[in-house]
């Protein structure tokens, strides 16, 4: 069985105990190099911001499909991936049928400096007209998930053994991915194909994932090298949090980019369905990530632009 790590992040505050602080990061370290994530409590996050959220990107998944075609995009959009627009087992390689899920997918807006990265990484945002109250609760969440990320990475910097700024230096001008997952029951999709998940087996891709889900019977699984597949550990208060690939390359490959699925929709609850936000950390474009060397580090990555590599993993889950 997958044992959670849990971390409190009221402990990772300025006017934090140093031994409680230097206990945390022993706690994230372990846990990164077995399984890749762990349980975060003491955020602060308001679990009803968190609720409210979850009602109104429901009215618009329940919309009829022609009223939420007006916002389709593709992968790395900003607005509605529909049914069949995603396959994130692609990203290993697997021919796996489309997942069943539908996401609305917001990103970074502030511009940047160089035209070309700003058209490419920090688009508008486009927020449904049909659920004005979908936006200032984004807006409030993200800025409790930029807050959460920094302190996240000062603490992963801590537990590395490096400079606490070794990774927040690179978030002068972060880009970062936000998808509100909804996962419809098995009574409206009907029976899956053979393979096909809610989402398929995959590792994330930018730095460090926050992920607020709900248990199910068709639910997070997590893949460890002892157990295989297993459902993960879950905590209502939590946040999951793992690291994406960008993470484990910074590391030399030290801490694990976990890898996860998410279970079809069950045939014994048939009217289950899940809704998870996901933030997905990255970092400023044009971020060259080094590997850590040795002792730290076990395996030298040649160094790569990070947002090279993340438009590359983008277009590798997108269904044509």
């Amino acid at each position: 069985m997958v044992q959670a790590a849990h971390a409190d992040a009221a402990g990772l505050g300025d006017g934090a105990d140093g031994e409680a602080r230097t206990a945390i990061a022993r706690t994230v370290d372990e846990a990164l190099r077995t399984a890749g994530f762990l349980l975060v409590t003491g955020h602060g996050v308001d679990p009803s911001l968190r609720s409210r959220i979850r009602v109104a990107a429901r009215t618009f998944f329940t919309l009829p499909a022609e009223a939420k075609q007006a916002y389709a995009v593709k992968v790395g959009g900003r607005g509605w991936l529909g049914p069949g627009a995603e396959a994130n087992g692609y990203s290993e390689g697997t021919e796996t049928p489309p997942d069943l899920k539908e996401s609305l997918s917001f990103a970074t807006h502030e511009p940047f400096d160089d035209p070309a990265v700003n058209a490419e990484w920090y688009a508008p945002n486009v927020w449904p007209a049909e659920v004005p109250g979908l936006r200032p609760l984004c807006e409030e969440y993200l800025a409790r998930m930029g807050e959460l990320e920094n302190r996240l990475l000062s603490l992963l910097g801590e537990a590395l053994g490096v400079e606490p700024d070794f990774f927040t230096r690179h978030m002068d001008h972060p880009t970062y991915g936000f998808n509100i997952n909804w996962y419809p029951a098995r009574e409206v999709l009907g029976e899956p194909e053979p393979g096909q998940f809610r989402i398929g087996p995959h590792t994330d891709f930018g730095t460090v994932t926050i992920l607020d889900r709900q248990a199910g019977r068709g639910g997070l699984q997590v893949y460890t090298d002892d157990g295989g597949w297993e459902d993960a550990p879950f905590d209502p208060e939590a946040f999951t949090i793992n690291i994406g690939d960008l993470m484990a390359r910074w590391t030399g490959d030290r801490w694990r980019s976990g890898r996860h699925r998410v279970l079809p929709p069950p045939a014994d609850a048939p009217a289950e369905e899940l809704m998870s936000l996901v933030y997905f950390g990255e970092c400023t474009p044009g971020t060259l990530v080094e590997s850590v060397p040795a002792p730290v580090g076990r395996v030298a990555y040649e160094p790569f632009d990070s947002h090279v590599y993340l438009r590359r993993q983008l277009d590798s889950i997108t269904v044509d």
